[in-house]
């Protein structure tokens, strides 16, 4: 006999428990497809206990178009240490790998289905007509060293569609790869608002950054003298840092970013732990140094 008044219940694996361990497959791989939503909450926490139920309710109703991760933080400390969880319950939206939304604490039922949606968009978004294959051309100029000519097609792509974040973003790295950080730089803060917070201009603020950063930086083996010489040099280590990874040697000046963060994580105000962020926002989420890199700071963290 059919029950009218059943709930309606979420596609197989739509919604779950998540772990540390469970994290790379669950959201990061399954994102590649389907939008994912994780939730961070603990069970002493009472705006979890409202907010849960009613975005489960949300990703039901979307009938697989986005899927729920809930992850207990003190259960499953790691990936909440990483993302920066200063608050629960906090709600992150993931999709190809990366973050892509959020929010923190409870809302109203209205605002937590219409982030749900929006979220559920994302994977049937239809591309501009024509966009596309200019993208991927002006991509491939780029990869193949005519970052001119890659500049001249972006910049042509935004004449069309001025909020194109991947245009943008392309823009900004055929200036970077002409070695011109002023208008590359000026480029990423004229984006328009709607935008300027994409994870994929975010990371090219962090790698601008960087650059300047690099532009200061000391001959390596005197850095490295001073740190073989007195282990405790904590600036001399920074400096050191910070020259490893303009040369090239990004893995090699985590390690050190990660040795001095282990030594004092207090020292200058924190700068190991902003230097490592730096480094890792600048990157691919799935780069293997900074996945890694991510790993090996909570353990530290939370040891």
């Amino acid at each position: 006999m059919l029950e009218l008044n059943a709930k309606p219940q979420p596609p197989v694996d739509v919604i779950k428990d998540g772990t540390d361990a469970s994290f790379p497959a669950d959201v990061i791989q399954a994102s590649q497809d389907v939008p994912v939503i994780v939730d961070f909450w603990a069970p002493w926490c009472g705006p979890c206990k409202t907010l849960g139920p009613a975005i489960e309710a949300a990703v039901t109703k979307a009938a697989g178009r986005v899927k729920l991760v809930k992850i207990d933080v003190d259960a499953n400390p790691a990936y909440a240490g990483q993302l920066r969880v200063q608050s629960i319950p906090t709600v992150y939206a993931f999709y190809q790998g990366r973050p892509v939304d959020g929010f923190q604490g409870a809302l109203p039922p209205s605002e937590i289905n219409a982030f749900v949606e929006k979220i559920a968009n994302l994977a049937s978004a239809p591309e501009d007509d024509g966009l596309t294959e200019a993208l991927d051309a002006a991509d491939l100029m780029l990869t193949e060293g005519a970052a001119t000519d890659a500049a001249e097609t972006f910049a042509a792509i935004l004449q069309e569609d001025p909020a194109n974040v991947r245009a943008y973003a392309g823009l900004v790295r055929s200036y970077l790869a002409l070695n011109d950080i002023d208008q590359a730089e000026a480029i990423l803060n004229g984006a328009p608002a709607e935008i300027s917070t994409d994870p994929a201009l975010e990371a090219l603020h962090a790698q601008i950054t960087l650059l300047r950063e690099a532009a200061d930086a000391g001959p390596i083996s005197e850095l490295q003298a001073q740190v073989d010489a007195d282990p405790a040099n904590h600036q001399a280590r920074f400096d050191l840092a910070v020259a490893l990874h303009a040369n090239g040697e990004v893995e090699q000046a985590v390690n050190e970013l990660l040795e001095l963060f282990r030594r004092d994580r207090d020292w200058n105000e924190g700068a190991a732990k902003t230097q490592l962020f730096k480094i890792f926002d600048a990157r691919d989420a799935k780069d293997p140094i900074v996945l890694t890199g991510r790993r090996k700071l909570s353990s530290i963290i939370f040891a």
